[in-house]
């Protein structure tokens, strides 16, 4: 009598490792599908001549790709993290940048404030709100505020 879970552990190795090679093999090929996409140096007919070989002869068009442009792979996947990673950089800066910078809600209201106060009079106030609401009195305090705080 057979019994249905009679699987020798050679048998259970040999299905581990060609499981295994398979994943592999898929992760290659989407590996290296996705690198013909990244490459700016190949011309659009170049991309769909390779695409084609390895889509329709799968294991010789990743075995000519790997052997014809494998090295340059991990070149152009380090050059796209950097170039990733200098974007994000330069976003992560504009972002806290203009953070720092007080909106002309918030620089009307120091004016505000400060007119109250009685440190400027009302010409310097509607001089530097112009400023604030022309954009070129965003830096802390305007030119009025700041001269006049002088006083």
């Amino acid at each position: 009598m057979y019994l249905a879970y009679d699987y020798p552990l050679m048998d259970v190795f040999w299905s581990m490792l060609v499981f295994f090679l398979w994943i592999m093999w898929f992760v290659l090929l989407f590996r290296i599908v996705v690198d013909i996409f990244r490459d700016d140096d190949m011309s659009g007919w170049a991309k769909a001549a390779w695409l084609l070989f390895v889509v329709f002869l799968p294991f010789l068009g990743v075995f000519v790709y790997v052997i014809a442009r494998g090295k340059n792979m991990g070149h152009r996947e380090v050059a796209q993290t950097h170039a990733q990673q200098r974007a994000f950089d330069s976003y992560v800066r504009e972002t806290a940048r203009s953070a720092d910078r007080p909106s002309s809600v918030d620089e009307l209201a120091r004016l505000s404030e400060i007119k109250a106060r009685g440190d400027i009079t009302e010409e310097e106030f509607h001089r530097a709100k112009e400023l604030v609401l022309s954009g070129s009195g965003t830096s802390g305090r305007t030119g009025a505020a700041q001269s006049a705080a002088g006083r």
